[in-house]
């Protein structure tokens, strides 16, 4: 087993909490971790249909066989036992009692989020950091890209050529459906494939939805639909706007993007090189890798991108503790002063301190003015660094 970096993270809520849901995509990992972190206790998944359905029929039931904790697998499968569980929790003074995870963000859903308010705390669990992938360092960045990181395809050593679009057939075929019913699962495809052409890219609805042949509201509803599947999430603009009009529109990024690369008919690290979105799905790379350290870390950090109406953007902006540092994401491999445009820029603008540049390269380097070319390889250094 690789282990996780959010694993000392669950064990410390679970010490606090009398309840931890584990959140996120499927085949992230998330029965891995908590069946190996918590494995004295008993484990029951809700994918099982006889499960599930002792869950649906008999909730108190359900939960009365489990008094002293579980592991419950696919929570959200049975969202009855929640109002039960609440009691429970109440006449408990354990701490890390039950341990849920699931697929999709149930937690949104008002009445599981009415029943566990203040008893239970959440962790996001993403496919692996690159921190986490096993050694590599011949491994170019294209090639990291291509691969994604879904524990599946390391683990069981799955060609990720075969393992992508088979992902994608089942969430397509079998999630959508349990989050929303939609009939027309091959326009949702089609608005799927779309939304990987735009990764990287400002999130305009209009365009999508007449691009894919919907209304901007089943395209706000269907962007929903990912977002709470962890397929793709929304980086929002930078709310200090220093005396510039900046864009307000959110960017569009996909958690992994060897998912990308599938949708788009990538298959290699060649042709990738050679794509026009290649500089977007870099950015990609850097960008979720920037979400699962925030998520990782459950800390009151996060992540934004800046971008006035003259075209001046700044990538990511890292924001905690009010203070902020500007981060240029650059796929080319060798530093050149034309990285650092938009970083100086941002400089004169705001008179704050420089940034940093993560390029597609293997040095880092420091500058005496502050500035740093970090290698895509290590992009965490920054959450480790004071700001």
């Amino acid at each position: 087993m690789i282990r996780r970096e959010i694993e000392s993270e669950l064990i410390k809520l679970a010490k606090q909490f009398k309840a931890v849901a584990v959140i996120g995509p499927r085949q992230s990992g998330k029965t891995t971790l908590t069946r190996h972190v918590f494995d004295n206790k008993p484990y029951v998944n809700l994918e099982n249909p006889d499960s599930r359905r002792f869950a649906l029929d008999d909730p108190r039931g359900f939960l009365f066989q489990y008094g002293s904790g579980a592991v419950i697998d696919e929570a959200q499968r049975a969202p009855e036992i929640f109002s039960y569980l609440q009691q429970l929790l109440d006449d408990s003074s354990l701490k890390g009692q039950f341990i849920l995870t699931g697929s999709n963000n149930f937690l949104l859903q008002e009445t599981i989020s009415q029943s566990l308010a203040g008893r239970i705390a959440y962790l996001h669990l993403l496919p692996f950091t690159l921190a986490e992938l096993p050694p590599g360092n011949d491994i170019d960045p294209a090639a990291r890209i291509i691969s994604g990181s879904y524990p599946p395809v390391y683990d069981q050593n799955i060609d990720p050529d075969l393992w992508y679009p088979n992902y994608i057939r089942t969430y397509v075929e079998r999630d959508v459906r349990q989050l929303k019913n939609i009939s027309d699962l091959n326009t949702f495809d089609r608005f799927l494939r779309l939304c990987a052409g735009r990764s990287g890219q400002l999130l305009n609805l209009s365009s999508l939805a007449l691009d894919a042949g919907v209304d901007n509201k089943t395209a706000g509803a269907w962007i929903s639909v990912l977002e709470n599947s962890f397929i793709v999430f929304r980086l929002y603009p930078f709310h200090r706007n220093f005396n510039k009009r900046i864009i307000k529109m959110p960017k569009l990024y996909f958690y992994d993007t060897g998912l990308v690369c599938s949708l788009l008919g990538i298959s290699n690290a060649g042709q990738l090189n050679l794509h026009p979105l290649y500089g977007n799905i870099f950015e990609n790379l850097i960008v979720s890798e920037f979400k699962k350290h925030v998520l990782n870390r459950s800390v009151n950090e996060d992540i934004f991108f800046w971008r006035d109406n003259a075209g001046h953007e700044i990538d990511i902006i890292i924001y905690k503790k009010d203070s902020f540092v500007p981060v240029e994401v650059k796929s080319g491999k060798t530093v050149t002063d034309e990285f650092f445009k938009g970083i100086k820029y941002w400089q004169r603008l705001t008179g704050l301190p420089s940034g940093s540049v993560i390029y597609g390269g293997d040095e880092t380097y420091s500058y005496s003015d502050g500035r740093q070319a970090i290698s895509w390889r290590n992009p965490e250094t920054l959450f480790n660094q004071k700001i």
